[in-house]
């Protein structure tokens, strides 16, 4: 039946079911009756519910119209047993990203308290009927590929999903224990990634009981809103790269900020933010084919562009914005971050709450004909904000307070015109981008949704409920923004929580992200040789990053690394390195060969150093790489394996040049061999370190070798750039650190 949707085409009228079966063939689930008609109201809601073009009718209208099947979507259940207080019940289906132990990043939908990973069911089989290629969609970590196409395909996707997930219909998902087991994963054991990547982001500012406390504030009640405001959405452009995924921190801005408050002609400093404040919004995320450049979105057609929505909370600077705003709006004190909550919502999971907006009407003014919305409304989604300060001590989270409850029917302006007002002079919209409600208020003062209003510009407190009070936002407070539909009676449609934690000025965002990516990992061993030149590059690169681990020393010349247990836990090869950790799904993981482990730090860490293995947007940059990575090779692969004992001792006697040599004399003459060619290269270097002025893996494996080189007597003289890298390294506190006279092990085994 879900053919059917391959056939479908604007306009035309959707197949009947008598005609759906004829084409397709029935599945299993319409095999029985039960099936037919727990199927025919929900699901077929989930595939024609768009309404025609052009059809003009108020929100009411439309209400009545998803009644005659909210009823038998609201009692459908799942197999999956989950607390009926969930936000993700089987009316919901949300799409989002996850990333766990057993894989890459790639896309998933929720159910009660597990993700359900749509790139398993995809390779299984069980999404082979969608009018488009599931796996290759799923697969990957992002969801714009699967936003990109037509509003049809997303609803096809929660309609066979409804078939795979609800009782009594397609068990074939059901009643595959070892299926079941890789594609249902607990959402405790998963990590949520941003869903999608985001092209441009765009924020307005449509709730009008927000713009008119704004603006009493700064202009007097009599000039609350500006004269355009009731003609058209308000909007600027932010800043998609700073938008992050709920639970990344969030660091206090510096900024300019007016010297004297009561006096802009004095002039302006330079410090971190003292009014630090939410935002609580709703985003919109675009997708399907928008028009192209030059075309607009009509006002009928704008909920076949729109993928669904998320929580959002727009971090704001006051005081840094009160000094830029003027005459462009603003501009640092909004760029530096966005939260967003992980899951998309489906318009069509809430259609079932379509509701009048807090205005009722747009009568005075009317909007001008392309933004007269004839579905004009919003979405009862009920919307909460609580303040998590710190615990005493600063350690863990304190008792949270709910400051705000708001909901998403206090905007002017709605979605549709949002993103019509948008694209009105040709812009042309892309699958991923975001949009920004703006702040939403209500009418009373616990319903606004910005500390600037719920303090009064600062002239209130609020309470807390450890006894504390905030006028804004301090150091290491969490803030945690909620929203759902329905309850009680109906299912509940809910988004998961959108959180963030303030950290202090200062607090580099790399540090911020190393420190997280840190907790990720915990066991950290190292099973190590102090004079193993491996061993060494691998005790350098865990210096570099800061990382903490326990050392296992493994006697190579008591054949350490050959015992049952080595060769079983850490390294089948009988070699060191091995470093081993334990992930935050308490996966363990055994990682050898020495640039393969820096690698994985350089990935694990990235930001908290300049990376080992350079990187950088440019073709120089490439090359700098290359060259590293040749530098590397060349001691990794074609001179450090010919010293090593094993070889020394294979070679009785072998040919160099005219001389006959033993094994050791065999060793010194390739590692005299790799020392020049890289003589060579690292002359060609502008800065102190072989490819650069950064320290690289170049340096990581130069420095081990040319001590081994003078074990084995080869002449250095003829070095002397690589002597002075050897210098230059031995001045940075990681390369004092992993030398082998530093090791607990050294002094055992001379």
């Amino acid at each position: 039946w879900l053919r059917v949707l391959k056939w479908s085409k604007a306009g035309q009228p959707a197949p009947s079911r008598a005609q759906a079966l004829g084409r397709a063939g029935p599945t299993r689930a319409m095999c029985s009756q039960a099936g037919q008609a727990a199927l025919r109201a929900p699901v077929q809601a989930l595939r024609w519910g768009a309404r025609p073009a052009g059809r003009a009718a108020p929100w009411a209208v439309s209400m009545h119209r998803a009644s005659s099947t909210a009823s038998a979507a609201s009692r459908q259940r799942s197999w999956v047993k989950h607390d009926p207080e969930s936000d993700f019940p089987i009316q919901n289906l949300p799409f989002g990203v996850i990333a766990c132990s057993s894989g890459l990043p790639r896309c998933a939908t929720a159910i009660g308290d597990s993700a359900v990973d749509l790139a398993v069911l995809a390779n299984a089989g069980l999404l082979s009927e969608l009018p488009f290629d599931a796996a290759a969609v799923f697969r990957r970590p992002a969801l714009n590929a699967f936003m990109a196409l037509p509003r049809s395909s997303w609803r096809a996707t929660r309609a066979r999903l409804t078939e795979l997930l609800a009782e009594g219909l397609d068990d074939a998902l059901e009643r595959n224990e070892s299926l079941r087991k890789r594609a249902l994963l607990p959402l405790s054991d998963v990590e949520m990634q941003l869903p999608a990547e985001i092209g441009d982001y765009t924020d307005f500012y449509s709730s009008r009981e927000h713009a008119t406390n704004v603006g009493i504030m700064f202009r007097g009640k009599d000039n609350a809103l500006q004269p355009n405001w009731l003609h058209l959405p308000v909007g600027y452009h932010g800043r998609a790269s700073s938008v992050v995924v709920s639970g990344t921190p969030i660091v206090r801005p510096h900024g300019q900020l007016q010297a004297d408050g009561e006096d802009p002609s004095k002039g302006s400093v330079y410090g971190p933010s003292r009014l630090l404040d939410i935002e609580l919004e709703v985003g919109l995320f675009v997708g399907g084919r928008p028009p192209p450049l030059g075309a607009q979105i009509p006002i009928e057609e704008a909920e076949e562009y729109i993928f669904g929505l998320v929580l959002m909370n727009d971090w704001s600077a006051r005081d840094i914005q009160k000094w830029e705003y003027v005459p462009l709006g603003p501009f640092g004190s909004k760029n530096f971050g966005t939260t967003i909550s992980p899951w998309i919502v489906s318009l069509d999971a809430l259609e079932p709450f379509r509701c009048a907006t807090s205005a009722g009407t747009q009568t005075d003014p009317k909007p001008l004909e392309y933004l007269q919305d004839p579905q004009y409304g919003s979405y009862d989604i009920r919307l909460e904000v609580d303040l998590v300060p710190a615990a005493a001590g600063g350690n863990g989270k304190g008792q949270p307070t709910t400051i705000a409850k708001s909901n998403f029917r206090h905007l002017y302006w709605s979605i549709r015109q949002q993103l019509v007002h948008h694209a009105v002079t040709g812009c042309n919209m892309r699958a991923g981008d975001l949009l920004g409600s703006g702040t939403i208020s209500g009418a009373d003062a616990g319903s606004y949704g910005s500390m600037l209003e719920l303090t009064w510009r600062g002239r209130d407190e609020l309470k807390l409920a450890d006894g504390g009070t905030r006028k804004f936002l301090q150091d290491n407070d969490t803030v945690i923004i909620r929203g759902a539909c329905g309850g009680d009676a109906q299912p509940k449609i809910g988004f998961g929580m959108c959180a963030g934690k303030v950290l202090p000025a200062g607090t580099s965002v790399s540090h911020a992200k190393a420190v997280e990516a840190t907790l990720r990992f915990r066991d950290v061993v190292l099973y190590s040789y102090w004079r193993s030149t491996c061993s060494w590059r691998t005790r350098i690169a865990l210096a570099h990053y800061g990382v903490q681990y326990s050392l296992k020393p493994v006697n190579l010349l008591e054949s350490g690394q050959k015992s049952e247990a080595y060769l079983t836990d850490c390294n089948a090869l009988a070699q060191v390195p091995s470093l081993t950790l334990t992930d935050r799904w308490g996966v363990t993981h055994a990682i050898t060969q020495s640039l393969a482990i820096i690698d994985f730090l350089d990935n694990a860490l990235a930001g908290e150093r300049a990376p080992l293995i350079p990187v950088g947007p440019h073709p120089e940059d490439a090359l700098r790489r290359a060259r590293a990575l040749q530098i590397a090779e060349i001691i990794n692969s074609g001179t450090q394996p010919l010293q090593n004992l094993s070889v020394q001792r294979a070679i009785k006697v072998a040919n160099v040049g005219e001389q006959v040599v033993d094994g050791p004399g065999f060793a010194a003459e390739a590692v005299r061999r790799g020392l020049a060619v890289c003589e060579s290269l690292v002359a060609k270097s502008e800065g102190r370190f072989a490819v650069g002025s950064t320290v690289s893996i170049a340096d990581v494996c130069l420095v081990p070798q040319l001590y081994n080189a003078r074990r084995l007597e080869v002449d250095l003289e003829h070095f002397p750039h690589l002597l002075g890298i050897e210098a230059a390294c031995a001045d940075l506190p990681s390369f004092r650190a992993a030398h082998p006279d530093a090791q607990p092990d050294a002094v055992s085994t001379k």
